[in-house]
């Protein structure tokens, strides 16, 4: 089974400079996805006792920046990333498995930039569900998002070198490796160097068009 885990992280920056001072649409809410293995959603307060059961095992958290230890750290985990979404800096979605009402998985888009021109994701799925599509389902919905809805022109994402497996799902996803970040991340008294990846929104338009050739 492969592990689907990058970098995971809050972060501050300043309000979005959009044209006129308007908000976008998903500053309001976010969309609902769904299709037949996976709904994708805005991550809720209820959501919290699931992600720590999920996200709080060590086979999912030893590549990624620490998940909050308790129930009440993810609420206010999810607080902040309402109002961050709120603000126009970050979107958090959850991802359900279809069936279920909680959520096993995180995916996180940040601006790094005053117009979320260019920005980073991250990714974090319970061991329970790696292998199962619930990835690639998710990951879909959440990159169609981030080039068609919010105007994302370059995205990237950081993975710890020997996490091959998060590694490998980045690559699955269409990311182009640019380089090493050496010692660039600290977990457990240890650095380690860091993959940078990046996918640029004529990368991903084109891969889309070609799946639907040939689905067609």
């Amino acid at each position: 089974m492969a592990i689907r885990t990058t970098e995971l992280r809050s972060a501050k920056h300043a309000p979005i400079d959009r044209p006129s001072g308007l908000a976008a649409p998903w500053q309001d809410a976010l969309p609902v996805c769904r299709d037949a293995i996976v709904t994708l959603r805005e991550v809720q307060q209820d959501d919290a006792p699931s992600l720590l059961a999920h996200l709080g095992t060590e086979d999912v958290s030893r590549f990624i920046s620490p998940p909050p230890p308790t129930i009440a750290g993810f609420e206010r985990f999810i607080r902040w990333s309402q109002r961050d979404r709120e603000a126009g800096r970050s979107v958090c979605f959850a991802l359900v498995p279809a069936g279920a009402t909680r959520a096993v998985g995180l995916f996180q888009l940040r601006s790094l930039d005053a117009r979320f021109a260019n920005a980073a994701w991250g990714f974090a799925l319970g061991s329970a569900y790696w292998g199962t599509g619930l990835f690639v389902g998710g990951a879909t919905e959440v990159l169609d998002f981030a080039f068609d809805n919010i105007g994302v022109a370059r995205l990237e994402a950081r993975a710890v070198l020997v996490n091959g497996r998060g590694n490998g799902a980045l690559r699955k996803m269409g990311a182009v490796q640019e380089g090493l970040l050496r010692r660039s991340f600290f977990r457990r008294g240890r650095h380690y160097d860091q993959v940078l990846w990046s996918m640029l929104s004529e990368d991903w338009r084109r891969r889309r068009s070609l799946q639907r050739t040939r689905i067609h």
